[in-house]
């Protein structure tokens, strides 16, 4: 998904005009980012929980690795789930 996707979502949920929306996603993504390059854990239900497992610098930029939990569905077996709603996230070829 990129930045210009989100925001027409956000104002597709919201009912918010696009004009009103977009500074706000943009400083929302400003702030996270901004977060997860300190290191910071974050905890943003239904986004789920961010952990950062490691980071590293490289010529084009720091990659940094980590993992997301999210909570299972209330309409999900958690007997069914073999693995935690995980996702980790890594960075393409450098």
């Amino acid at each position: 998904m990129r930045k210009k996707e989100l925001i027409d979502l956000v104002v597709e949920r919201s009912g918010v005009k696009k004009k009103d929306a977009k500074p706000v996603v943009e400083a929302m993504l400003a702030v996270l980012g901004e977060t997860i390059g300190e290191g910071r854990e974050l905890n943003m239900q239904p986004l789920g929980k961010l952990r950062i497992n490691r980071s590293e610098m490289r010529n084009n930029g720091r990659v940094i690795i980590c993992k997301i939990r999210q909570s299972i569905a209330s309409t999900t077996n958690p007997t069914e789930v073999d693995e935690p709603a995980s996702a980790q996230i890594a960075e393409g070829d450098s």
